[in-house]
């Protein structure tokens, strides 16, 4: 998914929602299904002719239902346009049915013709392709014609618009259903559908346009959405008169012998991010080398438990797990960070130790990956990446406070609410990461954010870094440090 979702609204639905929604309009004689369907075909050839307006020839594939009549609209659309449309359905067009049928009878009113799907098809000379095989009620894994037309598309090489849904991706989960359209764009239509942002989905949707087909607002008024897009937004400016103890204490407890770098990594973006002070509660072994060259941290060699609780009084709130290990050390570190009634941020062998002494907070924040989410849960990464939205939600539900689950489009999760943050990119895949974000949630707590929106917000500014510092070198190659520079430029934007 290309991060160009800044104009798109903050609510996201499921796909029940959306049909309640589409029944009151047509139930209440406000807009047809046909209008429904015209409004969105429409809506698809406008975009046609902003986006490929030198375009010549379009093929289109259409399924049975009614993302297949939104293909035959378009179609009609295009054919009077001038435009050579090549139509092929994957399925017989004799078993259509109400809207979509009535769709189909005016493409072949104005001298439209239909082709049958094969898996030969030639594409040649096609400008870009059209996708309205399956729209949004898609739960079963796509096999068959609809497979082959599929893969058919994705080999092309040509550019694709899928309609409403990429078909093959599941609209509530973002999960595959087997296969799926890797589009260059997808047109959605109503709301937008929370499986579009997250999992596997970002692969596959490439940029995405929202359209509402205008529907009165009597409609929006029969449901309430649970479920939203993280909105970036500024800390207030800083008085004149500020100094270091009106921005927070954040105490960092981990780097176990032969992991320092993780701390350092988790203290300097609390810093960069605003935090006043940073202390770093780490094996003595790692204490005198560990701020030679940064020195703003405030390093501690702990040997035993008991000497973090002078620690634990200064703080503001506690990051524990960033290279803490799973030794002994670590572990007991753990088990009396526990005890403390400071905000905590838990992170990578926080969440370990996690597992094996479970307990449900209210006032901390669990960062954990797909593998640590499996390992809370008891559970599978195949099965936290089948429904993304169930996994964050069992996490929040069994360990309390705010859960945030990484990945590509981070799910944060409170008692209420789902906020899903878009920015980020492929070359985050790397060694600290992790560690960043934590001390990027821990300054925002430090400088008086609640749990929620600091995670909220520290999920999006880590991610909008890292999209700063890709864009003149590349992905690959980027390291968690890269990033601090790009966390100041973020927070005082």
């Amino acid at each position: 998914m290309k991060n160009t979702d800044i104009g798109l609204p903050e609510a996201l639905y499921c796909t029940e929602q959306i049909k309640a929604i589409e029944q009151f309009v047509i139930q209440h004689n406000i807009i047809s299904g046909l209008m429904l369907m015209e409004r969105a075909g429409q809506t698809v050839f406008e975009y046609i002719q902003r986006s490929h307006r030198m375009a010549k020839k379009i093929a289109i594939f259409c399924g049975s239902g009614n993302n297949g009549g939104d293909g035959y609209i378009i179609a009609t659309l295009a054919l009077q346009a001038g435009l050579n449309v090549c139509v092929y359905s994957v399925t017989d067009t004799a078993i259509l049915q109400g809207d979509a049928l009535t769709a189909y009878q005016q493409f072949i009113k104005v001298g439209g013709f239909v082709m049958p799907f094969q898996v030969d098809v030639v594409l040649d000379n096609t400008d870009f392709l059209i996708d309205a095989l399956f729209g949004t009620g898609l739960s079963r894994i796509v096999t068959g014609k609809y497979k082959q037309a599929i893969h058919t598309i994705n080999q092309s090489n040509i550019p694709v618009i899928s309609v409403d849904v990429p078909s093959g991706l599941n609209a509530d989960t973002g999960d595959i259903m087997g296969c799926a359209v890797e589009a260059d764009a997808t047109i959605t239509f109503i709301g937008l559908k929370q499986g579009l942002f997250t999992g596997f989905a970002v692969q596959h949707v490439g940029e995405i346009v929202y359209a509402s087909l205008n529907l009165p607002n009597a409609a929006w008024q029969t449901i309430s959405s649970s479920i939203m897009r993280v909105m970036p937004k500024s800390l207030p400016p800083r008085p004149r008169y500020a100094h270091k103890s009106n921005f927070g204490h954040v105490l960092v407890i981990g780097g176990d012998v032969g992991y320092s770098g993780a701390v350092r990594l988790t203290g300097m973006a609390a810093l960069r991010i605003g935090a006043g002070l940073v202390s770093i509660a780490t094996h003595p072994e790692n204490a005198v080398s560990m701020n030679v060259a940064y020195p703003e941290l405030m390093c501690h060699g702990i040997a035993s438990p008991e000497e973090l609780l002078p620690l634990f009084e200064k703080a503001s709130v506690i990051v524990i797990g960033t290279g803490l290990g799973q030794r002994d050390w670590g572990k007991s570190l753990f088990a009396t960070a526990l005890n403390s009634d400071k905000p905590m941020i838990v992170d990578a062998d926080g969440l370990n130790f996690l597992v094996q002494l479970p307990q449900k907070k209210v006032n901390w924040i669990l960062t954990p990956h797909v593998g640590e989410a499996a390992r809370l849960l008891s559970s599978t990464i195949k099965e936290i990446q089948t429904n993304r939205f169930d996994a964050v939600q069992s996490l929040q539900q069994q360990y309390g406070g705010v859960v945030i689950l990484k990945g590509a489009g981070t799910l944060v999760a409170s008692e209420n609410t789902i906020a899903i943050s878009n920015t980020g990119n492929p070359g985050m895949a790397s060694g600290g990461m992790g560690d960043v974000l934590a001390g990027v949630i821990a300054g925002l707590v430090a400088q008086g954010l609640p749990l929620e929106e600091a995670a909220q917000q520290g999920s999006y500014g880590h991610g909008w870094a890292a999209d700063e510092a890709v864009k003149y070198d590349g992905e690959r190659g980027l390291c968690a440090s890269d990033l601090l520079p790009y966390l100041r430029k973020w927070i005082n934007s």
